[in-house]
C-alpha cells in the first residue's frame, strides 16, 4: 500500500485548489460533483490531495461545524480492497464500512473507523 491522497474538508475547494495549484505548483488531476460534494483532486507525484466542498448538509458539512477545515482522513491504495478489509477485520478493526462502495472517480472505497486507528479515519482505495 502507499498513500494515495489527503482528504481535506473546505468551506471553499476552487479558492483552496487555486491556492495550492500556485503555491506548491500542484496542477488539478481531475473535479467532480460526488454525493453532494464538489470534489478536486491536485496531483502531487504519484499522491493527491483530495479537497472536499460539501454542497448540502453531510458527513463534510457536518465535520466543518464540529471541527472546521482541515485533513479529514488519508487514504491507503491497495490492489485488493476485499483483502484489506479482511486483514482489518483480523485485527479487531471497526469498519464504517463492511463492504467496498463507489466513491470518487469511480473507485472502490471502504473506511476504517478512527476509534479503531489512533483517532485517524483511514480509507482505502482500489483503482
Amino acid at each position: 500500500m502507499h498513500i494515495d491522497h489527503l482528504g481535506i474538508a473546505t468551506d471553499d475547494a476552487s479558492e483552496l485548489a487555486a491556492l495550492y495549484a500556485d503555491l506548491f505548483d500542484a496542477p488539478i488531476a481531475h473535479e467532480e460533483e460526488f454525493d453532494g460534494l464538489c470534489v478536486v483532486f491536485l496531483e502531487f507525484g504519484e499522491s493527491y490531495f483530495e479537497l472536499l466542498e460539501p454542497m448540502e448538509k453531510g458527513t463534510i458539512s457536518r465535520y466543518l461545524d464540529n471541527r472546521g477545515a482541515g485533513i479529514h482522513h488519508v487514504a491507503l491504495e491497495t490492489d485488493d480492497i476485499e483483502g484489506a478489509l479482511e486483514t482489518a477485520r483480523k485485527h479487531d478493526v471497526e469498519l464504517i464500512d463492511e463492504e467496498p462502495r463507489l466513491g470518487a472517480w469511480g473507485h472502490d472505497v471502504a473506511f476504517l473507523h478512527p476509534k479503531s486507528t489512533g483517532s485517524v479515519l483511514i480509507e482505502f482505495v482500489e483503482h
